[in-house]
């Protein structure tokens, strides 16, 4: 057997991994590997400008095509670089693969340079993680750290590799078969669970489909799909969640939570049944848990069974995929159906439909006649449309672009959900382009989100990956503005970024290589997004001058009941509490 070294073992891995993009940065440690990936005829490397943006590439390139993203740094520095994308990827359930390098096996625990204990360090923020010393550990590791993102529960994987691994002399073996003991994600549910379900269903008058991001990451939207035709039960789609039902269906309540829907919100808190499927009962969902949909019993179907019952009491616990427990739960109401028990939600259905008419998410035109963020969303996604794919960074914008872009489609919207990073919008943008660089992929960023990875452009013009950019310029970090606004009586400490002025986004686009564009009037918002729809064969950067006092509305300030939503008064003045 030909003897190869562990750094051509590794690159060779990653190839029968089934790998053909890599974003990352090389480094002393992980230098040994970058030689022979330089001869890979199956594996594109990317490579970035910061190692965050290789993380959050990676995360785009998982979250746009369901395949695993994977991200390369070198030890120390370049791998601490990676903690937060990692911890990203976690919170939202992301197949990711991260491979650093490490220094020599005979140097680990002296302090050497650039050592970093990444594994200690991501322990608690990854799926699994590896230290490889022995370069014939490699391609096991490497085909483990692959599974183990991809199965059960997706999230990310780490695999460390000493340089002494990558420099010593191997074999290269695949495996055929993999030995994970304890490691045994059950995807197929208990059919006397399935069997309590169906029961809880028929017998419930307000039943509520919630829809959290477990259902994308199944692939079950068509599965989702089926059941709210079959049942007639409404739907609410979590932030992480959009997309995995049709914005347009009648059944469809909106998102529900902190800035839900009214009805969303409604449905959730006047529920009998709520049905989680692939969703955790995040705080963001539930506002204040002790006053969290009092009256409602709890079916909840996750394959990462830590999950169930973890904040909210359970009735009927489901471990399994959420396609196979759709499958099959579907396949139960049917026969039911066909002896003649079906649930009877007419009255439900009518009070839901009656909310989300009164209480339509909407927005106020600015009297200076200057430019509203929600228009300029609601147009992009007019111009766009529903096969774009779109990635938002964290904050005002971020719900703006959850509320007014149609989302009929999963894996269109990206964003940081759990974690709420700030800078994930351009090289997760730029992650999506190049996994599916057929889809118009747009960006939509604030203006102190973009500041922080805007160096990804970069790479983008470097490497012809044309993403569009929307930066929704409000001057501010808007969303502690708004807070600042309600909660501390209009003293706003450092959050004013002057980002009309400093710096000229137009001008920053141009300089690292893309067509800067800006608009800051109603009546130019279509030509501009067509101008930037246009132009295929560089990254565009809109700079779009919103006005800076809008607000982000419906809103459950943090810790409080959902009970206490907040909507924006003059687009309801009849607002009733009661309807809550």
């Amino acid at each position: 057997m030909t003897e190869i070294t562990g750094a051509q073992s590794l690159i060779k891995s990653l190839e029968a991994a089934g790998v053909e993009d890599i974003f990352g940065i090389p480094g002393g440690a992980i230098l040994p590997a970058y030689d022979p990936l330089m001869d890979s005829t199956r594996i594109r490397h990317i490579l970035v400008r910061h190692e965050q943006g290789a993380g959050h590439a990676a995360q785009g390139y998982a979250a746009a095509t369901g395949r695993v993203g994977v991200c390369m740094a070198t030890s120390g520095p370049g791998a601490t670089n990676l903690v937060t994308p990692l911890a990203d990827a976690h919170m939202d359930s992301v197949p990711l693969v991260a491979i650093t390098g490490q220094v020599g096996a005979s140097m680990i625990g002296t302090d050497a340079f650039q050592e970093a204990d990444i594994r200690g360090i991501t322990m608690p923020i990854t799926k699994h993680n590896f230290l490889v010393t022995n370069p014939d550990d490699i391609p096991r590791t490497v085909a483990e750290a692959f599974h183990i993102a991809s199965t059960g529960r997706p999230g990310p994987v780490l695999v460390d590799v000493a340089k002494s691994a990558l420099q010593a002399k191997t074999s290269f073996v695949w495996p055929t078969e993999l030995q994970l003991p304890g490691y045994r994600p059950v995807t197929k549910p208990h059919s006397k669970q399935i069997r309590e379900a169906a029961r809880l269903i028929l017998e419930s008058r307000r039943p509520v489909l919630y829809v959290g991001g477990g259902t994308i990451r199944s692939g079950a939207s068509a599965e989702l799909a089926e059941l709210a035709a079959f049942t007639g039960m409404p739907v609410v789609t979590t932030l992480m969640a959009r997309g995995a039902f049709p914005d347009s269906h009648p059944q469809h309540l909106g998102m529900p939570g902190m800035h839900g829907t009214v009805a969303a919100v409604a449905g959730l808190q006047k529920s009998d049944l709520i049905i989680s499927l692939g969703a955790r009962f995040d705080d963001r969902v539930t506002g204040n848990l002790d006053s969290f949909a009092p009256g409602a019993k709890v079916i909840h179907a996750d394959i990462d069974p830590a999950e169930i019952g973890k904040n909210r009491f359970t009735d009927v616990p489901i471990v399994g995929d959420v396609k196979e427990v759709l499958v099959d739960l579907l396949a139960l109401l049917r026969t039911l159906a066909a002896d003649g028990h079906t649930g009877d939600y007419e009255a439900w259905v009518e009070f839901l439909a009656g909310v989300k008419q009164k209480y339509p998410v909407g927005y106020d035109t600015p009297a200076d006649g200057s430019l509203a963020p929600q228009y300029v969303l609601e147009r992009l996604s007019k111009i766009a449309g529903p096969d774009a794919i779109y990635c938002a960074g964290v904050g005002q914008h971020q719900m703006w672009a959850a509320h007014f872009v149609r989302y009929e489609k999963p894996n269109t919207w990206l964003n940081s959900g759990g974690l709420g990073t700030m800078g994930y919008a351009v090289p997760a943008a730029m992650g999506a382009k190049v996994g599916r660089p057929e889809a118009t992929v747009w960006a939509v960023d604030g203006d102190g989100c973009f500041q922080m990875t805007n160096q990804e452009l970069a790479t983008c013009a470097i490497n012809d990956i044309p993403i569009k950019v929307a930066v929704i310029n409000n001057e501010s970090l808007g969303m502690v503005r708004q807070w600042q606004t309600l909660f501390y009586n209009e003293r706003y400490s450092n959050t004013d970024l002057h980002s009309k002025r400093i710096p000229d986004f137009v001008k920053l686009a141009e300089a690292y290589g893309c067509v800067g564009l800006a608009c800051d009037s109603p009546d130019a918002v279509d030509a501009t997004i067509e101008k930037a729809m246009a132009i295929d064969d560089q990254p565009v950067v809109v700079d779009f001058r919103v006005h800076r006092d809008a607000m982000v509305w419906p809103m459950v300030a943090a810790g409080t009941s959902n009970d206490d939503i907040k909507y924006a008064r003059d687009l309801a003045p009849e607002f009733d509490e009661d309807d809550l």
